[in-house]
């Protein structure tokens, strides 16, 4: 359903339970400022003295909706405001960003080569070169919309290449992010891979509908096990043609296949023309290893993408795993790897 449509069935549905008396108060206007039906209170037909401004809602262009009257207690935590301006809404810039504004499309290349919209990222922290290597990662079942507006503002603040977020996210997160420069990554057929190549395709293709930069899928392992390599292969196409325009990376995970497995899965996946090839979900029984990272690499050459996630929870390792070939890291102790300082978290 459109946003338009979803707006107007919410209009219909106010306006029908406001007649019957059903409703305490009503809000003063529409959405988008269109004015509502007369305010009245509950089986009195009087209309309040003062009645209440209404929540401001953040819609998914698939149709998800969040409140934002949570952020009411994210920010009294200390924290900026989650929800920024719309870029949409400001003043446009004369000049490029990269020129400091002193030069036009004729000297400036990006302008010359037909972008009219720039996305930078500053870090306001010191950290180190890292942090543009680094997906910020939360995907526990219990994650909060605090929480995610929390690692929003950190990818902010440290320029991470990206927040992962499991998909029903991906519009608060998209949102948060607009105009930064810190990408919107998200989950598919997460963590099993066990999902039919149907169901994973429509799920990308939802995600990227509500602001998805990047996905990361896991393939069907039981398949890759049994020998069925044109079955993995399939599915993974399946995603590849849902994300076109998109990173894809396929997450393999690789505590549960042997060399010849990991081996045959990537090369899958370079046929199938994804991105990256990741080693773990950090769900399974066990995360990234130096071994893996090195044989993955070894395995699609230089021209591919090698994500390591699971377990990375400290610089030292971090830099071990971008030695053995790693292009991307996804981790939940980002912020520790960045600055050096102690490990903390999962690392995923």
């Amino acid at each position: 359903m459109r946003e338009q449509e979803l707006r107007k069935v919410v209009e219909e549905v106010v306006r029908a339970l406001a007649e019957k008396g059903l409703l305490k108060e009503e809000r003063g206007a529409g959405p988008q400022g269109r004015p509502g039906p007369a305010p009245r209170t509950a089986g009195s037909g009087t209309p309040p003295s003062e009645p209440r401004k209404p929540p401001v809602t953040t819609f998914g262009t698939a149709g998800k909706v969040f409140s934002d009257e949570w952020s009411q207690g994210f920010r009294a935590k200390g924290h900026g405001a989650p929800l920024p301006k719309d870029p949409d809404d400001a003043e446009e810039p004369t000049g490029c960003r990269r020129c400091g504004g002193r030069s036009g499309a004729d000297s400036c290349p990006l302008q010359a080569s037909g972008a009219d919209r720039f996305a930078v990222c500053h870090p306001t922290k010191q950290c180190s070169k890292v942090a543009r290597l680094v997906d910020h990662t939360l995907l526990k079942a219990n994650a909060t919309q605090e929480e995610v507006a929390k690692l929003c503002e950190e990818a902010r603040t440290y320029c991470f290449a990206s927040v992962c977020v499991n998909p029903s996210y991906v519009p608060l997160a998209a949102q948060l992010l607009r105009g930064s420069g810190v990408k919107v990554c998200t989950v598919i057929g997460f963590p099993l891979g066990s999902t039919t190549s149907t169901v994973k395709a429509v799920e990308a293709r939802d995600a990227i509908a509500n602001g998805a930069d990047e996905i990361d899928m896991v393939i069907n392992v039981g398949s890759l096990k049994s020998g069925n390599d044109v079955a993995v292969f399939e599915d993974i196409r399946a995603v590849r043609e849902a994300t076109r325009g998109r990173v894809l990376k396929v997450i393999l995970e690789t505590a549960l296949l042997n060399d010849e497995e990991k081996v045959r899965a990537c090369l899958l996946s370079k046929k199938a023309a994804a991105d990256f090839v990741k080693t773990s979900t950090g769900f399974s029984s066990g995360g990234a290893t130096v071994d893996d990272v090195r044989l993955m690499r070894e395995t699609v050459g230089p021209g591919m993408g090698v994500k390591a996630s699971g377990g990375i929870r400290d610089a030292k390792i971090a830099q071990a795993m971008i030695e053995a070939g790693a292009t991307r890291l996804g981790t939940s102790a980002s912020i520790a790897i960045v600055t050096g300082e102690g490990g903390a978290g999962k690392g995923y």
